[in-house]
């Protein structure tokens, strides 16, 4: 029976922690996409406002909205730009924790390969023992 793979234990934490980053990666990228739709939601209503003025009242309020319209699209725009360092942070690691996982694979597969080789070999040898065994009893029987 081959031996198991001495590193189990550890794969399945750089399996948990590959699956983690993912899961950040992917709230990450949602955010980041959440944010561009309300960007462009300011911006349509940005561009919708109406800038038919009959009276000063009414200008003043045109204007109040316009900069209020302006001082979110520029928050959001830095939010966004927070938004994607945070994705791109959420990116790296998730690469980090797959590259951890995908060296650990490797040992892996060069364990069992190596153990299905031991495994083979001992294979053999009872083979070769029995044929020899085999052998010999048909030279005495001459």
């Amino acid at each position: 029976m081959a031996r198991s793979f001495p590193l189990a234990g550890l794969l399945r934490l750089r399996h948990l922690q590959q699956d983690q980053a993912a899961g950040k990666l992917a709230a990450a990228n949602a955010r980041l996409q959440d944010n561009g739709r309300s960007i462009l939601q300011a911006r349509t209503l940005l561009g919708e406002t109406v800038s038919e003025v009959s009276d000063a009242a009414a200008l003043q309020a045109v204007a109040a909205a316009r900069a209020s319209s302006r001082g979110m699209l520029a928050d959001l725009q830095a939010l966004e730009q927070l938004r994607q360092g945070e994705a791109e942070q959420a990116r790296l690691a998730f690469q980090q924790a797959r590259a951890q996982a995908v060296a650990l694979e490797k040992l892996e597969a060069r364990h069992a390969g190596a153990a299905a080789a031991e495994e083979l070999h001992g294979e053999q040898v009872v083979l070769d023992e029995l044929a020899s065994g085999a052998w010999q009893r048909g030279e005495a029987a001459r």
